[in-house]
């Protein structure tokens, strides 16, 4: 899914921002919470506490969307979540995260949400095909 990103997007998702996750809480409403994301290989992957409403959100319902925004910049990543807990996956996604932002604090109760991403939507340019079909000045 990555390789359907432009150049300017792929520098977006690398660039230190947080976006918003979006599940679907017990009760049918959307849970929004900020969150700190990599996408590598076309997986969207987030780091957090086991037990926490968004991992229970997820285990309930896998749909998720994941939003970031930068002014007149944005770009949602949808998809399928599921919960890993396996270590090799956790020290990936901890990786990940420590190019991005910052090593992560020591949390043995981490586990991740990897959301493989069905679609892709964004602002003007985002998509390969955007831009390389986008006016030339």
């Amino acid at each position: 899914m990555t390789t359907d990103l432009s150049p300017d997007a792929l520098q977006f998702v690398a660039d230190r921002h947080l976006a918003m996750l979006s599940t679907v809480a017990r009760d049918g409403t959307i849970h929004q919470v900020a969150v700190g994301f990599t996408v590598h290989d076309g997986v969207v992957r987030i780091i957090t506490r086991d037990g926490s409403q968004k991992v229970r959100n997820v285990e309930r319902d896998p749909r998720a969307t994941v939003g970031q925004v930068d002014g007149a910049r944005w770009i949602s990543f949808v998809g399928t979540a599921v919960i890993e807990r396996e270590r090799d996956a956790i020290t990936l996604a901890e990786n990940l995260y420590a190019e991005r932002y910052r090593q992560p604090q020591p949390n043995p109760q981490r586990v991740v949400i990897r959301i493989a991403v069905d679609r892709v939507l964004g602002s003007s340019g985002m998509r390969a095909a955007q831009a390389a079909s986008a006016p030339r000045s």
